[in-house]
């Protein structure tokens, strides 16, 4: 079993444990706070990001990408029309530009903001950057969430999954960061009935699962986070 260092807010780790699980593998988890810098994951990735996946041999693979880009090379290929990535070149790369998008831009928008400030500050020491949370920073990325919560609605009101045809990556790299903020209580759907009924259908699925059992130590999920019919 491979092991993945993860920690259960970080939408980019979210990303890989969907992978893994759609297709079929589960992963040895081991919680990470990367703020810590403990020596032995410094040793595994100097730059103290997550995730980090130990693949086979115990190779560290490093990254959302970089780890997205390993699961479709050792699994994805072989899985034919259960594949996460499309076949053609021109719908890989509409693939990757959304999972861009998602684990990249929103999260530098929204994700990681609400998430330092709501749920790692109050229990991060102070010379490991805790505190109180900033009210100006969680305005802003709060301001953030209806602009891309749009452009999802856009994207599920046009294609049959947000990449086209098929689910694919793209879908649970969206899905692993509205999961996060879902769990935050940070989303509004009303008038978003698209990427709803979206976020529904991927919600449903067996991958899904572990996440909707996510607990946070003080930090309550929403009361509608784990319901397949919100």
């Amino acid at each position: 079993m491979l092991t993945l260092f993860h920690h259960p807010l970080y939408a980019s780790c979210r990303f890989v444990r969907l992978l893994f699980g759609e297709y079929g593998e589960e992963l040895a988890l081991i919680e990470e706070r990367p703020w810590l810098r403990r020596r032995e994951f410094l040793a595994l990735n100097p730059a103290a990001t997550l995730p980090v996946l130990l693949a086979e041999g115990d190779q560290p693979v490093v990254g959302a990408a970089a780890i997205g880009e390993y699961v479709d090379e050792t699994r994805g290929v072989l899985k034919r029309e259960r594949r996460l990535m499309a076949e053609d070149p021109v719908g890989r790369a509409e693939i990757r530009r959304l999972i861009d998008w998602y684990l990249g831009k929103m999260d530098g928008d929204v994700t990681r903001h609400l998430v330092r400030e709501r749920a790692l500050k109050p229990h991060m020491a102070p010379e490991h950057g805790g505190g109180s949370p900033d009210s100006t920073a969680i305005r802003a990325a709060r301001a953030n969430v209806r602009q891309h919560l749009k452009y999802t609605n856009w994207l599920a009101g046009t294609r049959n999954w947000l990449a086209g045809e098929r689910l694919s990556a793209a879908d649970l790299a969206a899905a692993a960061s509205l999961s996060v903020l879902d769990y935050l209580g940070e989303v509004d759907w009303r008038d978003n009935d698209a990427a709803r009924d979206w976020y529904s259908r991927v919600k449903s699925r067996p991958a899904f699962r572990p996440l909707l059992a996510d607990r946070v130590r003080g930090l309550t999920p929403a009361s509608h986070y784990a319901d397949l019919d919100f």
